[in-house]
């Protein structure tokens, strides 16, 4: 028998899933209580409106997510593993939802962020919010980088931001052209913005690959 946690579950489960498939303006209530099997009267007993799922369904996949990323990022790992492990990670992630939906679908937070970040207060913090915490991990990962001598001197925390900057600027040109070897180039392209010698690019760690 279903319990109300499976119920509340099932809803931000379908809610991420056709909202990345999608988009939010393409998705309606009825739509996400009709492919979650919940009633209408179920989806307003955990939800007040459409976009406290959503930001519910951003927070619950963040949440997922964030063993993953602990585990790519763990400080025991050497600097450039780590970027080059999130590249693979990003990587895997969309070759997976290529072969769930038959096409790339980008990033799920910035994809909602952006179409409704001056409609809805609560869902743009919130993607700013994952911004944030995603672009402390990478912050983290050059402030070794450069304490290891492996790059130059630079500010880490305005780097990092420049790093997610083109992570979500390839993963859009994915999107737009259908093309998962796009996200092939990502990390010579994070190994030069930090500064890496050109020289070590193509000779640097590739655990994953």
């Amino acid at each position: 028998m279903k319990t109300e946690c499976d119920t509340k579950q099932k809803l931000l489960d379908t809610a991420m899933r056709l909202i990345w498939e999608q988009s939010y303006g393409a998705v309606s209530v009825d739509h996400i209580c009709e492919q979650a099997g919940a009633k209408k009267g179920s989806f307003y007993h955990f939800f007040p409106s459409k976009s406290d799922l959503a930001v519910a369904a951003i927070d619950d996949h963040w949440r997922k997510l964030r063993p993953d990323l602990d585990r790519i990022f763990s400080p025991q790992a050497p600097p450039l593993e780590r970027l080059t492990g999130y590249c693979d990670f990003v990587y895997e992630q969309q070759r997976q939802q290529m072969q769930r939906f038959g096409r790339v679908c980008g990033c799920a937070f910035t994809s909602l962020g952006s179409e409704l970040s001056t409609q809805d207060e609560k869902i743009r913090k919130k993607s700013l919010q994952i911004m944030e915490w995603r672009c402390k991990y990478l912050a983290a990962a050059i402030r070794d980088a450069v304490r290891e001598g492996l790059v130059p001197e630079q500010d880490c925390g305005a780097k990092a931001r420049d790093l997610y900057g083109s992570v979500l600027g390839v993963l859009l040109q994915a999107k737009i052209e259908n093309n998962l070897a796009i996200i092939r180039h990502l990390k010579p392209t994070i190994f030069r913005l930090i500064g890496l010698p050109e020289k070590e690019i193509a000779g640097a760690p590739n655990p994953h690959s």
